[in-house]
């Protein structure tokens, strides 16, 4: 191509260095040109009907019509006009594109990204078929011990698609009022008036798909009573609940898409009383009226062991129940005589922890339930019983949350979960980091609804005990040229080589990954700035779910490090699968 003309543009850094890069001419790359020439017949010039050829080839676009063609053709002329450009051609071909045409169109990521816009899973399953955007403790607007509770990190979260909203519910200091609060802190607490109505306003900004709170309780039943009339009142028609017969014979979840725009309260259901029950302990009798008693197994962080204190309700009509029995009698037909009625009705999706067993609190029978555990107690119990817990997603709902160690808000590798089938990773949206960015990918997946469809690999029936585990080296699938995360055995890493002082740096490079269940996979993307003198910079970052990647040339955004889109800063690259 001849010589280029290079200039020098100055980059001040810590008032003391001076850096220069190189400014060099943006120019299509080799592959790019090839690509282009194929497709134009040899030609400099690219026709509507070369272009409709090219976007189904190679692009993949299967859907595309000609008339598509048509209006990005139209959009790319309108591009030449922006930038003021003035392209000789003759009056044959002034509909016709050029190669830097194109190559400034595939940069437009609005145009060109590397996913699908729109919603294309089955949304007609089960929810307990989905990977959830899930937040833990989505009030706190920073660490787990000090920071504030607010309503503005429920907002962020929200408007980022987030669908599932943690609120931690405790009695004021006068126990006459309720307060969301990290207990046990000095966090300072948030009216829940004020959480729920952000709920309401921004629930749906980002998405239709239903917002599920889940509530940490440790309220008394005058509290309980007092927040199921504040949440009907706020949310309207908005909040979904079954009716107590429907809910008895639930084998399954409604689906997402049943529930479009609806809010969904998940939490422990409160315990029962009945006039005439004796409550034994081992000989002690301990009180429930006005216990506060936590929603979530574990709850603050600390794992109880898989031990478990029996009590045991006997009524007058001689049924027999404990606080983790899900078996249904004719008990549950009183409860609006005896038990916060109004606040055990808005529960859509229970929290229940059955008592024995590892294997006996992984069981799949009666009504459908949600279970919560920390990170280490699901690592801990994936060792030895990881097909019961894959067993137990496929019907019902587990949770995954920090543990209590993680102060600052830190989060886990997001697929200690998921591999699992665990639908709620719930993860601290203030935090920062690697495993943050990794869950911001999954979710740009299916439109960036908030909801993913689970692989069948997860769904598909077990029938021993040994027959899948998500850590054993399984067939490739897919191979895609282009770090992965996914499954360990589509763990791997490449590094480009250093493009010194540069603003348009072209690596032209290509690396092959193997994917073994590319369902999974996410694409992890990290650009640095090389320092000669210490640790590179960081100049961008984004996660990618491989399984939705489109093909061919595309432009890809990157992001900080919390998460937010640059404007101007993309990398253009090309995907192919084999």
């Amino acid at each position: 191509m001849g010589n280029k003309m290079v200039t020098y543009n100055k980059y001040k850094s810590f008032l003391f260095f001076i850096k220069k890069y190189k400014l060099t001419e943006l120019v299509p790359p080799e592959d790019l040109k090839e690509v282009f020439s194929k497709f134009a017949g040899g030609g400099s010039h690219m026709s509507v009907e070369q272009l409709y050829r090219f976007l189904i080839e190679h692009q993949g676009e299967e859907n595309f019509t000609l008339s598509d063609s048509e209006k990005i053709v139209d959009k790319v002329l309108q591009l030449r006009r922006t930038h003021q450009e003035t392209v000789h051609v003759d009056q044959y071909r002034e509909t016709e594109i050029t190669l830097d045409d194109i190559f400034r169109f595939f940069l437009l990521d609005e145009f060109n990204g590397p996913l699908k816009t729109e919603v294309h899973h089955d949304m007609n399953a089960p929810l307990s078929h989905y990977f959830i955007y899930t937040g833990h403790n989505s009030y706190l607007t920073g660490n787990q011990l000090s920071s504030d509770c607010s309503e503005e990190p429920i907002i962020k979260a929200l408007q980022r698609g987030v669908r599932v909203i943690e609120l931690d519910l405790w009695p004021t200091t006068n126990k006459d009022d309720i307060k969301v609060d990290h207990g046990w802190t000095l966090t300072n607490p948030v009216s829940p008036i004020k959480c729920l109505e952000s709920i309401k306003k921004y629930g749906f900004v980002a998405s239709q798909y239903p917002v599920i709170i889940t509530i940490e309780d440790h309220l008394t039943e005058e509290l309980r009573a007092k927040f199921a009339e504040m949440a009907t009142q706020i949310f309207g028609e908005m909040l979904f609940y079954p009716q107590q017969a429907e809910y008895l014979s639930l084998t399954e979840f409604p689906s997402p898409e049943s529930l479009k725009n609806r809010v969904i309260i998940s939490t422990k259901p409160p315990k029962e009383r009945f006039k005439s029950n004796r409550i034994k302990d081992n000989g002690n009798y301990p009180s429930l009226d006005g216990s506060s008693e936590s929603s979530e197994d574990e709850s603050s962080g600390k794992e109880s062991p898989d031990t478990t204190i029996e009590v045991e309700i006997k009524s007058t009509n001689g049924c027999d129940r404990d606080e983790g029995d899900t078996s249904s009698c004719e008990c549950d037909q009183r409860l609006s005589q005896e038990c916060s009625p109004d606040y055990r009705t808005i529960i859509t999706i229970h929290n229940k922890k059955f008592k024995g067993s590892l294997k006996d609190k992984l069981k799949t029978d009666g009504e459908v339930r949600r279970l919560s555990w920390s990170e280490t107690t699901l690592e801990k119990a994936s060792e030895s019983h990881g097909t019961d817990i894959i067993r137990f997603t496929q019907k019902n709902i587990l949770r995954v949350y920090p543990r209590a160690t993680r102060v600052k808000s830190t989060n886990f590798k997001p697929h200690l979960g998921w591999m699992y089938g665990a639908q709620m990773v719930a993860f601290n949206m203030q935090g920062l980091g690697k495993s943050l960015w990794l869950m911001q990918g999954m979710f740009r997946a299916n439109g960036g609804c908030g909801y993913v469809k689970k692989p069948e690999i997860l769904m598909q029936k077990l029938q021993s005990d040994n027959e899948f585990d998500p850590k054993m080296i399984m067939p490739v699938k897919k191979t895609l040229k282009v770090s992965i995360v996914g499954m360990p055995a589509d763990v791997a890493k490449k590094k480009t080589k250093v493009i010194m002082d540069n603003w348009f740096p072209v690596w032209d490079e290509e690396f092959e990954f193997p994917l073994t269940v590319p369902e999974l996979a996410l694409l992890q993307i990290q650009v640095k700035d090389k320092d000669q003198g210490g640790k590179d910079d960081f100049a961008g970052q984004t996660c990618l779910p491989i399984s939705e990647l489109k093909l061919g040339f595309r432009s890809v955004p990157l992001y900080n490090e919390k998460g937010e889109q640059f404007k101007s800063v993309k990398l253009l690259m090309r995907f192919q699968f084999e």
